[in-house]
């Protein structure tokens, strides 16, 4: 009960992330830009830092150092590079602008943004399962990785001529879907042999996939020293925080 419990709760925290592009609308188009760079970069610090101080070791320690591990390492970034090629799903980080693609490119960003929170919601109940540090090194890493992407579809959604409350209303929708992986997650997963312990190494491939191919060419893009030392400082924060999160083991 105690799994379930900061599951659902994880995922219910997640899901409100939805609503917080609404707290943009007011905020100047440059500043909201400075502060999603040091948000990302903070996620990118925390991302890196749950897949090789939290999920790798665990995966190696439990499955062992064989090709099954490794496979399900890669089958991660697979899996989320198929999600960004084939189903348009992709991180937007600064609201929508003139450069954005057509209406239809909306419902597909939805479709994508459902699919990516339900594989977040399978992962966040699977790293429960194996432990509470695992699960809340986790979700504490996709939060971080929600809050820029769910300002840059809230963005994309009002381009799309949706009204506020219409966006708001769809982004929380597709949020939700978190939820359902994660009942998934603990409901199937004491049904598979070690479901668990396997989802953490596809987990680390992901997680590795979405800091390194679609945070990072965000911050490379900002060539400033002064803008290069915040971004070092917040990657270096964020894998503390998740260094400091051994320490409750």
């Amino acid at each position: 009960m105690k799994v379930w419990a900061y599951s659902l709760i994880s995922v219910f925290v997640v899901s409100l992330i939805s609503l917080v592009g609404v707290i943009t609308i007011s905020i100047d188009l440059e500043r909201l830009k400075k502060m999603l760079l040091v948000m990302v970069s903070f996620a990118v610090g925390a991302l890196f830092g749950d897949a090789f101080i939290h999920l790798l070791p665990e995966s190696y320690k439990n499955i062992g150092s064989d090709l099954i591990t490794s496979f399900m390492i890669i089958a991660g970034i697979f899996v989320f590079f198929t999600l960004e090629k084939f189903v348009c799903w992709r991180h937007c980080h600064v609201p929508a602008g003139h450069e954005e693609r057509p209406k239809s490119m909306v419902y597909m960003n939805l479709i994508g943004d459902g699919l990516h929170n339900a594989i977040d919601g399978i992962i966040i109940g699977a790293s429960y399962s194996v432990s509470i540090p695992i699960g809340l090194a986790t979700t504490i890493a996709v939060i971080l990785h929600e809050i820029p992407q769910e300002i840059g579809d809230f963005g994309i959604l009002l381009f799309g001529g949706l009204t506020r409350a219409q966006a708001l209303l769809w982004n929380f929708a597709c949020a939700t879907l978190a939820i359902f992986g994660c009942l998934f997650s603990l409901m199937i997963g004491p049904r598979l042999s070690d479901f668990a312990l396997y989802v953490l190494p596809f987990t680390a491939g992901g997680f590795i996939y979405i800091a390194g191919s679609d945070l990072i060419p965000e911050l490379n893009k900002e060539v400033r020293i002064g803008e290069a030392m915040r971004q070092l400082g917040a990657m270096a924060l964020g894998i503390l925080v998740m260094a400091l999160l051994i320490f409750i083991e």
